[in-house]
This record gives structure tokens, sequence and C-alpha cells, in this order.
């Protein structure tokens, strides 16, 4: 059954893509316990399987049905195209009990016997309490499951936003649109999302969030209810090479030169990337690859654009051509 989201002529300009470090952590915290979205990610569970069994992650799963009403304030939309973890779940812990105790009913109504279950029945008891403990336990959750790789991960959402923003350039809203995935269709005024079981929701004047999710694969999310800003999470792309490592490509003709720094940085970007997603990739000090990175744009082989707190590193053409004559 689709999900029908009707756009006005003002949504049409309130679009816009954004990286949420929260959602990543609660969509993780929800990949431990759906082997089916497990299949990418063996390197991330053998890392953190041991420390993931310090954690009573029984609550937030309680909240999670496989279909149905996930609460929206543990998981809110985004509030910018960049926040940190420590903005977003500063937003989780001002969430107002009671309405949080409405939001819950409703999930815990959606996953089989979690109603009526003691744990469920403790959640609603004392909605201030459970609010505290609930966003405690999503904090533990981002330092244990999604912190110590943010950077790898962070790299692959920024870029998939760099290339939807490029496609949007190019194409504009109505062709991108259908492009984020294959369960989206786009007729010119609704965006119909297969799957989701039936329900409209008008923009009404307050746009779509983009939002690439690296946990969410191969699940399309939205559904988020007034007041929250309507939010579309889609798979992000490069999934699967997520958590390889990278390869030295560097040519010989490339290290003679640039030098062995420079030229590994330069072959390394084959996407926009920032300065510590970059070092963190490559095994090398933020300073050292900040430097290679200024000398490199200077010579004109690279250009740099901020996004949000993250000024990304892309090759330009001349850049291009250089590691491709390289390789």
């Amino acid at each position: 059954m689709p999900f029908h989201m009707h756009f006005g002529d003002d949504d049409l300009l309130r679009c816009r893509f954004a990286v949420s470090p929260l959602w990543e952590t609660q969509e993780a915290v929800r990949t431990l316990a759906r082997p089916d979205r497990q299949g990418y990610h063996p390197h991330w569970l053998r890392r953190i399987r041991e420390a993931a069994r310090e954690l009573d992650l029984t609550p937030l799963w309680l909240l999670m049905p496989r279909r149905g009403h996930s609460p929206d304030w543990l998981g809110p939309p985004p509030i910018g195209p960049a926040a940190t973890f420590d903005e977003e779940i500063a937003a989780v812990r001002a969430a107002d009990p009671e309405q949080a105790r409405d939001d819950m009913a409703r999930s815990l109504a959606d996953t089989p016997g979690a109603l009526d279950s003691t744990r469920g029945r403790a959640l609603l008891a004392d909605p201030a309490r459970t609010v505290r403990e609930l966003a405690d336990l999503m904090e533990a959750a981002w330092h244990t499951l999604v912190e110590p790789d943010w950077p790898r991960l962070r790299a692959l959402l920024e870029a998939d936003v760099a290339f939807h923003s490029r496609r949007l350039a190019q194409v504009g809203l109505g062709a991108l649109l259908p492009e984020l995935n294959p369960r989206l269709a786009w007729d010119g005024r609704t965006l119909t999302i297969a799957w989701l079981g039936e329900h409209v929701r008008n923009l009404d004047g307050q746009g779509l969030v983009l939002m690439p999710s690296v946990f969410s694969w191969p699940d399309v999310v939205s559904g988020f209810d007034p007041p929250w800003q309507p939010t579309l999470v889609y798979p992000a792309r490069g999934i699967g090479a997520l958590w390889s490592e990278p390869a030295d490509r560097t040519s010989d003709t490339l290290v003679r030169l640039l030098g062995r720094g420079r030229a590994t940085v330069l072959t390394a970007l084959n996407e926009p990337t920032s300065t510590t997603a970059l070092a963190h990739r490559l095994g090398l000090a933020p300073s050292s690859v900040s430097a290679h990175l200024t000398l490199l744009r200077d010579a004109g082989l690279l250009t740099a654009r901020r996004y949000g707190h993250q000024v990304l590193y892309e090759r330009t053409p001349l850049g291009i051509a250089l590691t491709s004559t390289g390789n």
C-alpha cells in the first residue's frame, strides 16, 4: 500500500538534504535486532559484538516495530544539515514527557505483546523518567556502536549528499526523487512511496528533508507526524564498499610528480570527503592530510566547499585527468 506526500509550490522550494548521527545510532540499534539488515555490515558487527552485550537495548527494541510507528521524539528529523550528536541528543532530552508517552504508546501497540509487557508498562508509567533513561541509553549506544566509525560513515553519507546535490542541479527535483530509490515515484505534485502503508501527508509548506542512511538499508523510511518536519530516509549510495579498506592504487608516476603523501591523498579522493574522514581512511594524521589538501587545492587539483560544519574536498577535472593518466 502506498504512502503519498503532496507538495505545494512552497514545498518544492524547501527541500534540503541532511545527515544525522542520531538517526544512524537509532538505526544501528534496530539493525542489531534485524538479521535481514546485517548483510552489508559483518565488519561492524564483529567490532561491536562484545561491547554491545554490555548494553540493555530491550527498551529501545520494544519501540521499534517491524511495521508500524516508531517514536518521532526519540529519532526526530535532523535539526540542521549537519548537526552533531550532542546537539541532536539535547533535543531528545528536551522532549515533552506527555507527548513522548503518547508517541511511545503507539509504538508499543504496533510491537506484538509490547504494550502489555512489564517493560512496556514501565516505559509508560513515568514518562519523564523514561525520556531521561532512553536518552541516556541512546547516548551510550552512540558511543559504543557508531561513534568509533562515524568518520567513515559520515564520509559516505556526505558523498551521497554531494552526488545527489549535483544530480538535483542537473535534472531537477522531479527527476531526482525516483533516482533515490526504486520504491519512489513522482507525478509532478505527489511523491509516492511503495510498501510504507496507506497514508497521505500534505507537506503544507514545510518542504521535505532528504536524508541518506547507512543502517536503514534496505528500507525507505518516512511518516513523521506533525509538528515534525516531513522527512524521507533512503539507503545511501556505496554501502557495499563501506567497510572495505582502500587499495593502494597510487602510481609510481604520480608519486614522482607529487610525492607519496600528496599522491595518496589525491588518489583517495574518489568522492567529496572531509579532512578528518580522509585522515581516518588513510591512517594519517589530520594535520598532514590538511597540509596535502591545501597544496593540492592551490595547485588547481582540488576544490573545497563547505557543507555544514565540514569542508569537503573534491578533485577538479585536472585532478581527475592526472589520476586517470597516472593509473
